[in-house]
């Protein structure tokens, strides 16, 4: 049976998304080949800011209470110590985007990376020594790392996020079936998303 193919768009800078790449996560493990998911970017920070302020950033982050309450979440950590916060959104999307290129595998093991760093471990995801030792650390090629650098990388982030806008997403994560532009937004419940592919499937099967 032909997979039920979602579209998913995500900002590694938010606390919802790595609640729905936890979710999303579990629902590839049970449907297995019949789900396949592709994600693309949203910025929520899509311009560099490197002079934010710590201890604003710091009260921004007991906000992550929130989603760690709620079933199949993240694993939350309020900011702590002195690292800088991160200074916008498109560094992180392109070490993603590079490591795709490597294949699914090291997509979704820098995928998770990311966002645990931030979130769990209070890493800086826009610094270029963080992202470096991350991807040595998922054991990428180290010759494949300045490839995030690269202009078209950045055009491609920009494109997505463009794209998002254009069909009306206004907040992430936000997620729609490949051929359809309606997405629906927020970090739903599992369940929600269980009965989605479910019901894709039903309708396929009885030809609709």
């Amino acid at each position: 049976m032909e997979s039920v193919r979602f579209v998913v768009y995500s900002d590694y800078l938010c606390p919802w998304c790595y609640n729905a790449a936890v979710r999303l996560e579990r629902l590839e493990t049970e449907f297995g080949d019949l789900v396949e998911l592709e994600w693309r970017s949203y910025l929520l920070r899509p311009r560099a800011n490197a002079d934010r302020d710590l201890e604003k950033f710091r009260r921004y982050t007991r906000s992550w209470e929130r989603p760690a309450a709620e079933p199949d979440s993240g694993d939350f950590r309020v900011w702590e110590g002195d690292g800088r916060p991160p200074s916008h959104s498109v560094p992180a999307h392109c070490a993603a985007k590079a490591a795709a290129e490597l294949g699914r595998d090291a997509f979704k093991r820098t995928h998770e990376r990311l966002l645990r760093a931030y979130f769990s471990e209070n890493l800086d995801v826009s610094d270029d020594a963080v992202l470096e030792r991350l991807w040595s650390e998922i054991g990428l090629p180290a010759d494949r790392f300045d490839r995030m650098h690269e202009p078209d990388l950045a055009q491609r982030v920009r494109a997505e996020f463009a794209e998002a806008q254009e069909i009306g997403v206004t907040g992430v994560p936000a997620m729609r079936l490949a051929d359809n532009d309606a997405a629906v937004i927020g970090a739903q419940p599992y369940e929600l998303y269980q009965r989605w592919v479910n019901r894709t499937l039903e309708r396929r099967a009885s030809g609709e």
